[in-house]
């Protein structure tokens, strides 16, 4: 955990922190970068005690700026065509625990791509988000053309991703790309609390939850209603829904087992 040089990996308690450490580049995300981070995704993986992770910028004027323009310039189609932050974005959304990115300051570009593959985001009142890439000749290559409008709806997507222009936290808010804000001295303290609150969880909701929003959000509304139902079904069969039952019936605090 002490090898990292732009990153940082805290494990406190159920939490996971990655903490994005580049601030004299306002944390860009370059490739060492996202190295370090599946590395440090493997190591929670092989931590049956991390029940979240979450994602913030070191330095307190950005979560990530974007992607480190330096290796953009000297990108050409066949390094364009690898996954990239796409990758990272698509292994957030199918990790089995849930996700947050707390974000204090300037989220933009590939910065705020990874934001989009986090379950939840949650900002401070100084925090900016922009797709800028149409000014720089290219559009988003880190899944913003896809995931925005699923998020923010096809109206603001559109807004953001051809203006290119920044919206601050209370828009943030009012789309619908933000879910909570808070001071930015409360803002790890707010994820832990998060995290705290979803560890009490039986840990195969969150998984399912995730499966269920991700999924059934690409598939017809009938098909999404059927996935619900089959994973309900699997769920009631579990251990931890007696427990979980038989806790509230006795006003009592579950003790769950994951089975």
């Amino acid at each position: 955990m002490n090898d990292f040089t732009c990153i940082k990996l805290e494990v406190l308690g159920p939490l996971a922190l990655i903490t994005l450490d580049r601030p004299e580049k306002h944390n860009a995300i370059s490739q060492q970068t996202l190295v370090e981070i599946h590395t440090a995704l493997d190591l929670t993986d092989n931590n049956d005690k991390v029940r979240v992770v979450a994602f913030t910028g070191a330095g307190g004027k950005a979560f990530a700026s974007g992607s480190d323009l330096e290796e953009v310039a000297a990108r050409d189609l066949a390094a364009a065509l690898e996954p990239i932050v796409q990758g990272l974005a698509g292994r957030l959304e199918n990790l089995p625990i849930p996700t947050i990115a707390a974000i204090d300051g300037i989220c933009m570009g590939g910065g705020l791509e990874i934001a989009l593959g986090c379950d939840l985001r949650i900002c401070t009142p100084e925090s900016r988000f922009a797709t800028p890439e149409g000014k720089l000749g290219i559009i988003p290559g880190g899944g913003a053309t896809a995931r925005l409008p699923r998020i923010v709806g096809r109206g603001w997507g559109m807004e953001m991703l051809l203006m290119g222009q920044p919206i601050d936290a209370e828009r943030a808010l009012q789309i619908g790309l933000v879910t909570r804000m808070v001071e930015s001295a409360v803002l790890i303290p707010e994820v832990q609390r998060m995290a705290d609150h979803l560890a009490s969880f039986a840990p195969f909701v969150p998984r399912f939850m995730k499966m269920m929003v991700h999924k059934g959000m690409e598939g017809s509304l009938d098909t999404a209603l059927a996935m619900e139902k089959f994973g309900q079904g699997a769920l009631v069969q579990t251990e931890d829904k007696v427990e979980g039952i038989s806790a509230f019936l006795e006003k009592r605090t579950p003790s769950f087992k994951g089975r």
